[in-house]
């Protein structure tokens, strides 16, 4: 235990003076991160204040992440690390349990920023990054844009490129401009859960279209495009999320000239799209007339920069533009910059075959981990589609199962905007995880997981 006692500052109250001398004393490296404070008792004692204030001091410090506290252990100094942080999306999660719920982007492997920084605040033109640009991104953001989207295997100009700030929110500027609010969206039945926040957030419907292990099933598409007459089709060929197929050529293809044949539009995210070694190729460079390709690099190189870019069908450029313009007036020119220069320098490539590698070392570990499921994943996948054996006939109940045993995973309901019942499924993200150690520690609760017997479930009262 840290013998901590802190010099507290007057004129501000007890509890908070207690906070801001723990974050004074972690800054300067008089408490070490990981060391353990003194009880609430204790500290009481050696303050001379009541220990209420200093439950108070520590439940503040614990909201701004300074400590945490550990049931049975005491209260340490530091934030719990990502994996160990309750996960929003599966409700209520222990600390400790290990983060297989969410699909963060290898963050581990992300690229050195303090190079391009340095490089940038040489430049006599910087101050040029501070103005206003145009809604749609510079002329140098669009041509990097479009070189991005060319390694996708998708050529097109830089005036049919717009750039948008990330993925999510080219997804929220392209459906504004296709659909109308109470109008249909078509998607696969388990579908990213981000499209139904921004069809909720647009007033939009969503149809699901059963899938099979290649993806969207061309005959059922053909029947709902004659039933609903979507304004659009959402889909992610490659790699999909949750389910983590890709669909072939042939089946891209045929799902392009079912499109055709009824004007139904389709937005295509290749947000895992260059995690593949040997892609297909895009639905965009099939169909490009009516293909809007969204190409973002959160996944591949890194999130927090949110930059992402559209390719649009000729003519559509401005209405984007005019939704950008709604939203966010413009991308930061800042971010777009180092993204640019990313792409010029080669870090951005550089950093997709370092997260590609990781990946694939982390897919061998689920594959050892669990020899005998039944799991589709790509061979440098960031996430597995789980289908779980028939003594577990629900993947809610499955996660709650795998909670209790410290492992967080998502199930098929999360994902579901299909008619009937989900699968008994669930999705396993092993990109979270800071370490291959902990994501086998993971794997490893999961196994057992799988071996148990789903029982009655929880009590109720």
């Amino acid at each position: 235990m840290t013998i901590w006692k802190p010099s507290l500052q007057r004129g501000k109250a007890r509890y908070l003076a207690i906070v801001d001398a723990l974050a004074d004393d972690i800054a300067s490296g008089k408490v070490d991160t990981g060391s353990r404070l003194p009880t609430q008792r204790d500290l009481a004692l050696r303050l001379g204040v009541s220990v209420g204030t200093v439950t108070r001091a520590y439940a503040v410090a614990e909201q701004r992440g300074l400590i945490r506290g550990e049931t049975g252990r005491g209260t340490f100094v530091g934030t719990a690390p990502p994996e160990e942080l309750p996960i929003g999306d599966l409700g209520d999660s222990v600390r400790g349990s290990v983060n297989l719920g969410m699909t963060w982007p290898l963050e581990s492997e992300n690229p050195d920023l303090a190079p391009t920084l340095r490089k940038l605040a040489r430049r006599p033109d910087l101050a040029e990054l501070l103005r206003y640009q145009p809604n749609t991104g510079t002329t140098r953001h669009r041509e990097a844009g479009a070189e991005w989207i060319a390694r996708h295997g998708f050529e097109v100009p830089a005036e049919c490129v717009a750039i948008t700030a990330g993925t999510q929110h080219a997804l929220t500027v392209v459906l504004s401009t296709l659909a109308r609010p109470g109008e249909t969206i078509l998607t696969e039945d388990l579908t990213y859960p981000g499209l139904r926040a921004v069809a909720d957030f647009l007033g939009l419907k969503l149809a699901g279209v059963p899938v099979d292990d290649e993806g969207l099933l061309p005959d059922a598409l053909d029947s709902l495009c004659r039933q609903r007459k979507p304004a659009a089709l959402y889909c992610v060929p490659s790699i999909q999320n949750p389910t983590a197929t890709v669909m072939p050529n042939d089946r891209r293809e045929t799902i392009a000239r079912i499109a055709k044949r009824h004007g139904l539009r389709i937005v295509e995210d290749a947000i895992h799209h260059r995690l593949l070694d040997d892609p297909p190729h895009p639905i965009a460079s099939i169909a490009p007339e009516f293909t809007y390709f969204l190409a973002g690099p959160s996944k591949t190189v890194a999130g927090g920069l949110r930059v992402a870019w559209v390719a649009a069908p000729r003519g559509a450029i401005e209405r984007l533009a005019q939704r950008t313009w709604a939203t966010t007036w413009m991308v930061p020119p800042l971010t777009a910059e180092i993204f640019a220069e990313w792409i010029d320098d080669g870090t951005a490539e550089a950093t997709l075959e370092r997260k590609r590698s990781e990946a694939a070392a982390r897919v061998a570990l689920l594959r050892s981990a669990l020899p005998d499921a039944d799991v589709t994943c790509a061979p440098a996948g960031y996430h597995a589609w789980l289908r779980l054996p028939d003594a577990w006939d629900s993947g809610a109940r499955f996660a709650e199962a795998a909670e209790r045993r410290g492992v967080a995973v998502t199930p098929a309901d999360a994902f579901w905007v299909g008619t009937g019942r989900p699968p008994a499924a669930v999705r396993i993200s092993m990109s979270a995880p800071r370490t291959r150690a902990t994501l086998a520690e993971g794997l490893e609760r999961l196994a057992a997981t799988l071996g148990d017997s789903p029982g009655i479930g929880r009590p109720i009262v």
